[in-house]
């Protein structure tokens, strides 16, 4: 059985890392006997969404002529896209409490496929039943393409977003300290060429707020909600940092509402 929260923590680190997440249930391993009774100092349990009570690795997709031969059920898709290293992976992860669910690659460009995720009810375990699919999409900005993988690119995430009858939705990961980036006006040009806004949902993610200050946070802030208002869909803005946890259980919001639209 792998577990995929297991954490080890050391007194010697403990100040750089004051707090980690674990599941309830999961284990945490203290390389000195004596930090061990200190745990409850050290950790929040954390338990699984009610609205993503489970989820699990559906499969890949290179070329968008691939996706219509996929074992994938006619089950209401949200998708994530955002430049590279913005957050996106580490989004999914948060949302599902599954902390390698999703690839988080420290290479810009580095994930060329759309990766799907199953999203299971909330039945026992033998009876569950997947209910949506999360879409982890290529991410984009990346300056060590070359042109004929961008080109690629184009044709794959474009493609989907413009014309996949499935999708529901899209959460769009901006790092809130360079938001609304030209890159950024591409993929909206994109999405905003589907003919279903009427029903289509968008969620502009800001993301390492923890990285910047209450002035920046608001600027940021502003800026998206301006540009949401512009917007021929019906768009909703929120901060978020995957350090702090804060916005979680926001995102976990949006996300349902979208799915269940």
């Amino acid at each position: 059985m792998r577990l995929d929260f297991l954490f080890s923590w050391d007194s010697g680190r403990g100040k750089r890392h004051p707090a980690r997440h674990l599941l309830s249930g999961y284990a945490a391993h203290f390389t000195e006997e004596r930090d061990a009774p200190h745990a409850a100092c050290i950790f929040e349990t954390v338990s699984p969404s009610p609205r993503f009570p489970s989820a699990e690795f559906a499969t890949s997709v290179a070329e968008l002529p691939a996706l219509a031969q996929a074992t994938l059920a006619m089950l209401p898709e949200l998708a994530f896209v955002g430049r590279s290293n913005a957050g996106k992976s580490t989004a999914i992860n948060l949302l599902t409490e599954r902390r390698r669910l999703a690839f988080a690659s420290k290479t810009p460009g580095r994930t060329q496929m759309l990766n799907f995720f199953t999203v299971l009810d909330d039945a026992p375990v033998a009876q569950r039943k997947a209910c949506a699919y999360l879409v982890d999409l290529p991410g984009y900005g990346f300056a060590k393409t070359d042109a004929m993988t961008r080109d690629r690119w184009d044709a794959l995430v474009g493609g989907y977003l413009r014309s996949r009858r499935m999708l529901r939705g899209v959460v769009l990961v901006m790092d809130a300290r360079r938001p609304c980036l030209p890159a950024d006006e591409e993929l909206l040009a994109w999405i905003c060429g589907r003919d279903d806004l009427d029903r289509f949902r968008l969620h502009l993610l800001l993301t390492k707020i923890d990285q910047i200050g209450t002035a920046q946070r608001r600027a940021a802030l502003a800026l998206a909600e301006q540009r949401a208002e512009e917007l021929p869909i019906a768009t909703s803005v929120q901060l978020f940092s995957a350090l702090d946890r804060s916005g979680v259980e926001e995102l976990r919001d949006s996300a349902a509402q979208i799915l269940e639209s």
